[in-house]
């Protein structure tokens, strides 16, 4: 009786190390280490982190550099111009690549998570060597295919290389409104890997290509991993703000708790439907 039980559970101990079909070993010494919190150098704020916020340079076709100098006049009103997640929408690709809140890097055989806390802009990245879908589904975020490639050929992958693409708007590139085509046809390629004088720092080249743009847009964001081996990660309810959406215009609560004009001599909103009494 023993020697059947101490057989069986051998057998089953040895049955959890066989690979179903189709799966295979996973090798994380094969890939680079991203583990940790990362964080924008310089802050979140621009998407060309070379340049000045409201001096980005966008490559923009004449109609687009219209629509977007009409957004800065709006928001320098008071407004919120062509940038929409004031209403706790996902800002989307590429805006989210500016990483508004700690980002974590996680690396798993068949799919990398870029995960983001701030609204909803967790992204995954599918690495599997699937093919694009016949119906894909819009979302702002966009639906990502990578590739590990070795670049140095020394048998470790150095660079994630991605295409995003299928997507819905409106979506902007940063908080000063520039925006992308209304037809969200953009096709979004980057290459993200760690930098190879400082393992603490990552890259993220990205290149759009949009109907909006005279020329494809290069740009590369810059991340730095957090020192501390267990960093604060923090929460964000994007509900909680004080922006209140009535029709088609916003208003603002103020401390009191009352409605009150976001831009100077916005007018109230309807209240045909309140009894406000004499």
């Amino acid at each position: 009786m023993f020697l059947r039980s101490s057989i069986g559970a051998m057998t089953i101990v040895a049955s959890l190390f066989v690979l179903p079909p189709g799966a295979w070993a996973w090798d994380d010494a094969l890939y680079p280490n991203f583990e940790g919190q990362w964080r924008p150098i310089g802050g979140p704020g621009r998407w060309d982190p070379t340049k000045l916020p409201n001096a980005q340079q966008a490559p923009l076709t004449p109609e687009y550099q219209a629509i977007y100098e009409a957004n800065l006049k709006d928001q320098a009103a008071g407004g919120q111009g062509t940038t929409v997640t004031y209403k706790c929408l996902s800002p989307g690709m590429p805006r989210v690549a500016n990483v508004y809140g700690p980002m974590e890097i996680v690396v798993t055989p068949e799919t990398t998570y870029l995960l983001i806390d701030h609204i909803v802009d967790d992204r995954r990245i599918f690495t599997d060597g699937r093919s694009w879908p016949k119906d894909l589904e819009p979302s702002y975020l966009g639906y990502s295919i990578g590739k590990w490639i070795d670049t140095d050929g020394d048998g470790h992958y150095d660079v994630l290389e991605i295409e995003t693409r299928g997507f819905k708007g409106p979506r902007t590139y940063d908080g000063t409104g520039i925006p992308l085509h209304s037809d969200n046809e953009s096709v979004i390629k980057e290459r993200i890997y760690l930098d190879k004088s400082d393992p603490e720092v990552a890259h993220d080249e990205i290149t759009v290509f949009d109907h909006a743009l005279t020329r494809p847009w290069t740009v590369i964001k810059n991340y730095r991993r957090e020192p501390n081996p267990q960093p604060n990660w923090t929460e964000e309810a994007c509900a909680e703000n004080n922006h209140v959406m009535i029709g088609n215009d916003d208003y603002m609560l103020s401390a009191d708790g009352l409605l009150m004009p976001q831009r100077k001599g916005q007018l109230p909103p309807d209240l045909r439907y309140f009894n406000r009494g004499k």
